[in-house]
């Protein structure tokens, strides 16, 4: 029989004793807890020693091949010692699974794949029991297994489970047997490559033949948004930390990604020089220009000198990841900073555009943009041009350019202006439409009414749109015969609809001239018709001026009563006020300017002269002739006095 405790001794003498069965039983019983080897011998030489009496008496006494116990001792015996060779089997198996678990707990063993579950993969290495790989272990970046059934691995035992079976570790045997590689690599400063498998909180798991940290600072020498996209990926690494004890081992492939740019940086910096033309990859888009990678250094290429013509965003020429060749427009090699351009790789297009694009040329082009005051239309690469919203239509009525045109609209256009200068062209749309004021003075004769809507009021007038594209203007001055119009308002509204008169014409201006009041018979004019000077007229005192009273004639006429002539037949001043009536006399009329002066103290004068006839008629006989009466009067008016003519005032009185 193996001894458990020394494999290499066999026991030579048979277990027939009752003495050695006992001692055995002990050990046995005492093998339920775990002891040590001098335990065990202790307590037998202990149990020998408090039986020696008896055992040597059995010995006396003992004949070999003979028993000498009674046949009831003898059945006891026979279960006793079953009972012994059962403990003793459950003792030795115990043993030898202790002595084999300690024997490779720790170390790599070899085993052979039996089956895959959900949890585990059951490998046989060899005991009593089978062993056990956590799955999460052994799962690649897709969530695959990298064993099958009938692989033979290496892994290294953890511990037997309470519940059976023991506890396997995939991933440190595979530390065990590339440990020292990845040691060598470490200290060497020597790239590794691996596969990232998985991304963890703080960076991604790159599996370089045992599972590495890679921190997500380390990844690019930019910071990285989406980590997520590098798994699946083989990449090359540098293994910068590394801890045997713990099993951890930390990578960066930044350090390699620097060591690189720092080589191309070199070289790149050693031709560099402004004119030169490089190729170089679209690193990143901003508002305002893309940054190209010349080979470790980059530069930037404003969105100015993308194209000769207008960008909205650098994303509209190219992309990230796009290889391009640039221009060196301008290098500061003390800041390491470079100017790129693109546009300059072609020649510019606006040298010659005055020939290309003569004015009054018909042209077409797409509509870039739409913006309130125009649109941009693109004629070729690089020239584009701008209609402007006053040129997109004859009406005066301004629509926004988006009723007109839209974005992405093909468009043809004619050529007002080219200014290379600037790099401006002036297009027209409305010169390819027959012109409204070219015949217009064919379809409205001065002196015609015409019917419009009110479509816009000003402080000196309302525009009335007659037709589309025709608008003509009546004036305050031309509202009213009689009103003085301050605001054009106080007679038209927008949007009314009225009749006009059509007072004059400017076809190569762009002018109509309309009246409203025209319409109505001209009341001043009437009244010149009918009145003359020296005529007295009653009028009533619409308001009062430092100079003067405005006196109403007839309905809209107005005259001037000057303060010089509000007197009487003596001079003295009238008191005039508002709403009052008095007695004028007409003694200036200007049709033209429609002013009419009046008098209070001419009427007192006239009155006077006509009670001087009065007076002196009665003297003079009805029956004298013409000619005697006339001489009589011219007689009499050189004798008669003021004093006369008051005293006969008096006397008719009386």
């Amino acid at each position: 029989m193996v001894d458990v405790l020394n494999p290499e001794h066999t026991e030579s003498k048979p277990l027939n004793t009752e003495l050695e069965a006992t001692e055995i039983a002990t050990v046995a019983a005492e093998a339920d807890a775990p002891e040590s080897t001098h335990n065990f011998s202790a307590s037998a030489e202990n149990q020998h020693a408090e039986h020696n009496h008896a055992d040597n008496q059995i010995a006396k006494n003992r004949i070999p091949g003979v028993s000498t116990a009674s046949p009831s001792e003898g059945a006891s015996q026979h279960e006793e010692e079953m009972d012994f060779g059962a403990l003793l089997e459950s003792f030795e198996n115990e043993q030898a699974a202790a002595e084999a678990a300690q024997a490779v707990d720790g170390n790599v063993v070899t085993g052979t794949v039996i089956k895959l579950t959900d949890k585990h993969v059951v490998v046989d290495v060899g005991l009593k029991s089978e062993g056990l790989i956590p799955i999460e272990q052994v799962l690649d970046h897709t969530g695959q297994s990298k064993l099958q059934p009938g692989q033979v691995i290496e892994v290294v035992v953890e511990r037997e489970e309470p519940e059976g079976g023991y506890l396997l570790n995939y991933d440190k045997a595979l530390r065990h047997r590339v440990w020292d590689t990845i040691e060598k690599a470490a200290n060497d400063k020597t790239p590794v490559n691996g596969m990232v498998v998985s991304r963890v909180k703080g960076g991604l798991t790159v599996d370089i033949g045992i599972k590495a940290f890679l921190p997500g600072s380390q990844v690019e020498i930019r910071p990285v948004r989406n980590l997520e996209s590098y798994i699946g990926q083989t990449i090359e690494v540098r293994v910068i930390k590394l801890n045997k004890k713990r099993g951890n081992v930390v990578v960066s492939r930044k350090e390699l990604l620097e060591d690189e740019v720092s080589v191309k940086r070199t070289l790149t910096l050693d031709h560099l020089e402004e004119g030169t033309i490089l190729t170089g990859t679209v690193k990143n888009l901003t508002e305002y220009g893309a940054f190209v990678d010349l080979g470790g250094i980059d530069g930037l290429l404003h969105v100015t000198d993308m194209s000769w013509g207008r960008l909205t965003h650098p994303r509209d020429l190219v992309n990230v990841a796009d290889e391009i060749q640039v221009k060196v427009l301008k290098f500061d090699r003390e800041k390491q900073r470079i100017s790129l351009g693109f546009k300059q790789l072609t020649p510019d297009p606006w040298l010659d555009v005055a020939e290309r694009y003569p004015v009054g040329a018909r042209v077409r082009g797409r509509v870039l943009s739409v913006t309130d005051y125009g649109a941009f239309v693109e004629l070729e690469q690089g020239i584009e041009g701008l209609v402007h919203v006053s040129e997109m239509t004859w009406s005066k009525r301004m629509k926004h350019p988006t009723k007109l045109v839209k974005p992405g609209e093909e468009i043809e256009t004619i050529i007002l202006n080219v200014n290379p200068a600037d790099r401006r062209i002036s297009l027209g749309m409305k010169q390819l439409l027959e012109n409204p004021w070219e015949h217009l003075s064919e379809r409205y004769t001065i002196g015609s009414i015409v019917e419009g809507r009110v479509r816009n009021l000003t402080e000196f007038g309302a525009f009335i749109e007659i037709e589309d594209g025709i608008d003509g203007l009546v004036h305050v001055s031309n509202m009213s015969w009689t009103k003085r119009i301050k605001h054009p308002s106080e007679v038209v509204k927008k949007g009314d609809k009225i009749k006009a008169v059509v007072l004059g014409i400017e076809a190569e201006h762009r002018r109509l001239s309309l009246g409203i009041k025209q319409l109505q018979p001209d009341v001043w004019e009437s009244f010149f018709a009918q009145h003359r000077i020296n005529d007295v007229l009653r009028g009533k005192v619409l308001r009062m001026a430092q100079f003067g009273a405005f006196v109403e004639l007839a309905d809209g006429v107005e005259g001037l009563c000057h303060i010089s002539e509000a007197t009487d037949i003596h001079g003295a001043p009238v008191k005039l006020d508002v709403d009052q009536e008095h007695e004028f006399k007409i003694i200036k009329m200007n049709a033209e300017e429609k002013k009419i002066g009046l008098s209070m103290r001419a009427v007192g004068v006239e009155a006077t002269r006509a009670d001087l006839e009065a007076y002196k008629g009665p003297s003079s006989g009805p029956s004298q002739a013409t000619s005697t009466s006339s001489q009589s009067s011219s007689s009499s008016s050189s004798s008669t006095t003021l004093g006369d003519l008051i005293n006969w005032k008096r006397s008719e009185r009386e």
